[in-house]
């Protein structure tokens, strides 16, 4: 008999196989990162069933080499394990689609054999699946049975989890169907894993679905078959498709050497399971309170002026920053001081949020003050701009540049991490000349440590306390937040403490944004003047860790999470003209102030983008999701048609000289032909059939 173990990032599959193939055995099991003890427990299982018989074990899978290593075992690739199963099962097959809980496999059949895998992206596989069940308070079974009755399918970003939550927050409190939600994550990892894997390479021919989500998600199969247009007889969905590499796996075990089940028992009970652990460890944060006292004491030094509120009078100007997953206010004076701030997660409900923080500012804004001018920024700013009639909206870039420059001036480098956004600016003489984005990723951003704290029941405020004086912070690296998951639960199980992680998570991020999306080579590319802020920099340790790893004194102001509210404030202080007076909805106004949101499919050209349309009271509307102008109804078909230059007046038919080309000079004279052979006159070049 043959033994087949393939120990994959969340599951473990056992397959023990007779000589004619049949499956004799077969567990599947989640090890929930207990690979050792969940292995152990299982093969103990089933040397009490079957006994102490002869077998010839292989291990293979993701996380399989140092627990082969450990029982001495040997260990099978699990391509060459896979493609062992496909070829001797379904040898009919072209393509093989294979899902896991952190992998996604495509697989080309061929004279050669091609596969791709993803390599720094978890987003769309298993585990992504279950973040957003979760999101949906269910798991991926509920996902699948609701998405059996979807309606329409929403555009979400599977390409990292904390964006696809993004997608998702608004939408639900928007009162999307869940059925419609479940169907629309399908879609996305549909979308990830072709797009993402595929590379330019055409899915085509028979298609087999392998792996624990294929097998058990009838709707995302569905979803697949759908979007690549599979005809029923290019579809293989074979039995036991979970099982495949298992069973590969098995096949390959006969050139094992053969031993007893007692053996392999033996020198399970006999292993350190110590020897499985990769997990590293760095240096603590602080040493003692003394050291984390004086780190305190030199950013207290970086203040805002503020004023009272109550005290005000005159003009005083608002700048708005609707971001991502919270909103910010900052009301100042004409001296610049702060009045007043607000900083609140929207939860996915940007303009509920805004109009909270408006009603607020009015009940304590003064009769001899009056809001002169008011500047929205950050992701949600053309929206808030247009619901609430903000005067000027201004790109959140420059927003953060202007605040940072008026607490540090001469600022050359600025780094902002917020919810899920990263962004860093490099200033020369006064100008910015460099912007990066993480664009794809959000590993270890704000909104990756908000959700872990509250998922050990903490604020994250007490979340960051834990990690001040952790004694060894978890060395997590810098990868994808389902892969930080993964690692974070299997220090828990190696005994690591809340504040070892919290503290790892601090390095995490610092060491996100730093390597992978801006790439610093060293710490001297970071400049001299560093500004930080986003409100995840109000975490000191997140500071302190940007602070260790740059060898750098570091500004943070004490407004970190509202600068570009902030920014936005100043901006609208220097555009504003003696007699200004803001067009902001009065108090009055924001009591009839309300919103219909519906969700249309465009049909004016070739896209087809699936718009969110804001109806206000005032008849009013905002479009969002669109990609051109057409959507919102500005743009005709036929402004874009070509015009008819016979029609125009000096135009007349040339006949273009010998082997001439269209465009070529024509004699001594610099008159330009059109593709059409057509003559402007005075010069004037139009080739309209070649643009």
């Amino acid at each position: 008999m043959r033994l087949g173990i393939d120990i994959g990032s969340t599951t473990v599959k056992l397959i023990l196989l007779d000589q004619k193939d049949h499956i004799l055995y077969s567990r599947y099991e989640r090890h929930m990162s207990n690979v050792f003890e969940t292995v152990v427990d299982l093969l103990k299982k089933m040397y009490e069933e079957l006994g102490d018989v002869k077998l010839r074990p292989v291990i293979t899978g993701s996380g399989g080499l140092s627990l082969a290593n450990l029982l001495r075992i040997p260990f099978e690739q699990e391509v060459i394990t896979c493609s062992a199963a496909v070829e001797t099962l379904i040898p009919q097959t072209d393509v093989a689609i294979e899902l896991g809980g952190e992998d996604a496999k495509i697989t080309f059949y061929g004279q050669t054999i091609e596969q791709r895998m993803n390599g720094t992206c978890a987003g769309g596989t298993g585990a992504f699946i279950d973040q957003m069940a979760v999101l949906l308070n269910t798991d991926a079974q509920g996902l699948n049975e609701a998405a059996k009755k979807h309606t329409m399918i929403y555009p979400i970003a599977a390409r990292c989890g904390v964006f696809a939550k993004t997608d998702i927050q608004p939408l639900i409190n928007e009162g999307a169907a869940i059925e419609d939600l479940a169907a629309s994550i399908f879609q996305a990892v549909v979308n990830q894993t072709i797009s993402g894997l595929a590379c330019g390479h055409t899915i085509k021919g028979r298609v087999a679905f392998l792996g624990g989500p294929l097998s058990f998600l009838s709707e995302l199969r569905k979803r697949f078959i759908e979007t690549l247009e599979l005809a029923d007889d290019e579809v293989i969905f074979p039995e036991n498709s979970k099982y495949f590499v298992a069973i590969g796996a098995a096949m390959k075990a006969s050139k094992s050497e053969e031993i007893s089940f007692a053996e392999i028992i033996q020198r399970a009970e006999h292993a350190d399971p110590a020897k499985l652990s990769d997990t590293k460890h760095i240096a603590p944060l602080f040493v003692d309170e003394k050291e984390y006292e004086a780190f305190c004491a030199r950013h207290d030094r970086d203040k805002i002026r503020r004023k009272d509120i109550s005290t005000a009078s005159g003009p005083v100007f608002l700048g708005i920053d609707a971001g991502s997953t919270t909103t910010k206010a900052a009301l100042i004076d004409e001296d610049k001081n702060l009045l007043y701030s607000y900083y609140v997660g929207n939860e996915g409900k940007p303009l509920a949020a805004t109009m909270n923080m408006l009603r607020e500012l009015y009940s304590k804004l003064p009769k001899e003050a009056y809001i002169a001018k008011v500047t929205t920024t950050g992701y949600g700013e053309n929206l808030i701009k247009s619901a609430f009639k903000a005067d000027l909206g201004e790109i959140e870039t420059m927003a953060h540049y202007k605040a940072a420059e008026e607490f540090l001036p001469g600022v050359d480098f600025i780094l902002d991490i917020g919810g899920q956004d990263m962004k860093c600016m490099r200033i020369k003489d006064g100008a910015i000349y460099n912007i990066m984005l993480n664009e794809a990723c959000s590993s270890g951003c704000g909104s990756f440590i908000e959700t872990y704290a509250k998922s050990v029941n903490l604020d994250v405020k007490d979340f960051a306390k834990e990690a001040l004086f952790a004694d060894a912070p978890v060395d997590l690296g810098t990868r994808c937040t389902v892969f930080m998951n993964s690692k974070v639960k299997q220090a828990q199980k190696e005994g690591a403490t809340i504040g070892d992680i919290s503290a790892g998570l601090s390095y995490s991020v610092i060491k996100n944004a730093l390597y992978k999306v801006i790439k610093l080579r060293n710490p001297e590319e970071a400049g001299e003047k560093i500004v930080v802020q986003g409100g995840t920099f109000l975490n000191d340790a997140v500071l302190r860790a940007i602070e260790d790893i740059l060898g750098k004194e570091i500004v943070r102001p004490d407004i970190a999470g509202l600068m570009g509210a902030y920014g936005a404030a100043l901006i609208a202080r220097k555009q504003t003209r003696e007699g200004d007076v803001s067009s902001l909805l009065k108090l009055e106004d924001l009591d009839a102030f309300s919103v219909e949101t519906s969700h249309v499919r465009c049909g004016r050209c070739e896209n087809h983008c699936l718009m969110t349309i804001n109806k206000f009271n005032d008849g009013t509307r905002f479009f969002t999701g669109n990609r051109c102008e057409r959507g919102e109804g500005k743009v005709k078909a036929a402004d874009h048609e070509l015009p008819n230059l016979q029609a125009q007046s000096g135009i007349r038919p040339v006949r273009p000289s010998g082997g001439r080309v269209p465009g070529a000079r024509h004699k001594n004279h610099q008159r330009h032909l059109s593709s059409h052979g057509k003559e402007l006159v005075g010069g004037g070049f139009l080739c309209y059939n070649w643009l």
